[in-house]
């Protein structure tokens, strides 16, 4: 009996160290085939564009590094976003977005609402809360609350921003030699108010400040640009963009179909960024809207951020690939109306991560814009929406 009984236990511990193995390993591994960069040699800098790097504010509008299980206070040899490189990468101002449902089958062209949700088995392998294994407002939640943890743990690194004063304040600190990076929460669509628009007020109390009302999928609020209807805002997401729009609070048309951008145009006078995508005229795919829709966007006062991905710069996605685009989208929305919008760990490859920045710069000068332009794309025009809309 005692061989038995000690037999089970011996079973019980492997099963037990086992189980744990594959909650620490595989997400990491999971990661790791998902935010991947490609291997390369250095990206020249020159002493000019270091020199001009040094002293932009940069800043970008999408990054999904809250989607997976890293200490964002530590330098990570893999993904594409953490603290320590974005200070590497001269990084101000980061939004850190909540990816809260992805369907199975992810595609540009076509995804159902009803499909598999991918983020449910990541939420529980990673081991999330239960509370965040059935609830889309809960995971928003929760990646706020991770946030807010990093913030707490590394302060001199992070602050969450959610107002004007808060934005002066660290950028008062970082002219005077901080490192503190700017961290704004946002989220990828706005499934998670889960269909009341109370909860917009639990998203805000969180900290949120930037709100996309579709990602992959049409949702209660309206079409997505990759969902099955081609709808525009619905009843319900006239009044999330109206209550929106009416809060400190930045409107993100990231994945929404064109009709819900145009309602979004017609019902609103405020600034409208669209978060990360590309040029169609430079890279003419369905992720890209139409360059007219990107001239209505930018007539807002408003900022299109450009990725860094391949299918909304048409594999070219090197440094100078990137310059190139951006290039494109100066020309064809002016200098005031183009940003950044990286994408980074939203399960993209890319050619560089956030502490390579200083290769984008030089890249930009390398294609001809000046040091004023240059400015604007990579955080001025961001910067100036911003002070807009919090306060």
């Amino acid at each position: 009996m005692r061989f038995l009984r000690n037999l089970l236990v011996g079973l019980i511990i492997v099963i037990a160290i086992a189980v744990a193995g594959v909650l620490i390993l595989v997400p990491a591994q999971l990661e790791k085939g998902r935010n991947s960069v490609l291997a390369h040699d250095p990206y020249p800098v020159s002493d000019a564009a270091r020199a001009l790097h040094d002293t932009l504010v940069v800043g970008d509008w999408h990054a999904d590094p809250l989607l997976w299980n890293r200490d964002l206070t530590e330098r990570s040899d893999y993904g594409q976003v953490d603290l320590p490189r974005l200070i590497e990468g001269n990084v101000a101002i980061q939004v850190f977005t909540a990816v809260t449902k992805s369907p199975a089958g992810q595609n540009y062209e076509e995804n159902s609402t009803e499909a598999f949700d991918n983020i449910t088995p990541l939420a529980v392998v990673q081991m999330w809360p239960p509370r965040t294994w059935n609830s889309l407002l809960e995971r928003a939640l929760y990646q706020a609350e991770k946030l807010h943890r990093f913030e707490a743990a590394a302060p001199e690194m992070l602050k969450i921003v959610t107002n004007r004063a808060d934005l002066d304040a660290v950028l008062a600190a970082r002219a005077g030699g901080s490192d503190q990076v700017a961290g704004i929460l946002g989220i990828e669509g706005a499934h998670p108010l889960e269909g009341d628009l109370a909860n917009l007020d639990r998203l805000e109390q969180a900290g949120y400040r930037l709100v996309a009302l579709q990602h992959f999928f049409d949702n209660k609020l309206g079409g997505s640009l990759h969902g099955q209807s081609g709808d525009g805002l619905t009843e319900f997401g006239r009044a999330v963009v109206a209550e929106v729009a009416a809060r400190p609070m930045i409107l993100d048309v990231a994945h929404s179909s064109p009709q819900v951008v145009r309602d979004v145009l017609a019902m609103t006078d405020i600034p409208l960024v669209l978060s990360h995508g590309g040029l169609h005229g430079h890279c003419p795919v369905t992720r890209n809207l139409t360059d007219d829709l990107m001239q209505e966007i930018a007539a807002t006062g408003g900022v299109i951020g450009m990725g860094y991905w391949a299918e909304v710069a048409c594999d070219n996605i090197a440094p100078e690939g990137i310059a190139a685009m951006i290039v494109a989208a100066v020309e064809t929305v002016g200098a005031d109306h183009v940003s950044l919008g990286s994408d980074f760990d939203g399960s993209v490859e890319t050619a560089f991560d956030t502490s390579e920045l200083a290769a984008l710069t030089h890249a930009l000068l390398e294609a001809g814009l000046d040091d004023g332009t240059i400015a604007k794309v990579m955080g001025g025009n961001m910067l100036r929406v911003l002070r807009e809309r919090l306060q």
